[in-house]
């Protein structure tokens, strides 16, 4: 699944500003809609190795910050496979937190499915 380090530099720019936006959403006290800023960063990640552990990697650090002991151990896991396994198969759409089975592919909302296709290009 990893298609190349191309797509990791072209999908970089669109994980980058869901990963902003997480951040901002969390200075603000909106956990839960920040989160789902790192989801959907993790959707546009999965295709890249790199890009993959570093979306895991914030939604471990976010974990750590709302002491939600859960998905803290699911982001440890989560980090291993996507660093050992992206190469080789990801579901398609997952969003990447604990909650939800790390081998379930899921939909891609249309707007990212967008910033995909033109990473892929």
């Amino acid at each position: 699944m990893n298609l190349s380090p191309r797509y990791a530099r072209r999908i970089r720019p669109f994980v980058r500003y869901e990963l902003d936006a997480a951040a901002r959403r969390e200075s603000r006290g909106e956990f839960s809609s920040a989160f789902g800023h790192l989801e959907r960063a993790h959707v546009l990640a999965q295709a890249s190795t790199v890009e993959h552990v570093r979306v895991h990697w914030a939604m471990l650090r976010w974990a750590v910050r709302r002491n939600a002991a859960g998905e803290c151990f699911g982001q440890a896991w989560r980090i291993a496979g996507a660093l050992l396994k992206t190469w080789l198969w990801v579901p398609t759409g997952n969003t990447g937190g604990a909650s939800v089975s790390g081998f379930k592919p899921m939909p891609v909302p249309p707007d990212l499915q967008r910033c995909i296709d033109v990473a892929r290009r």
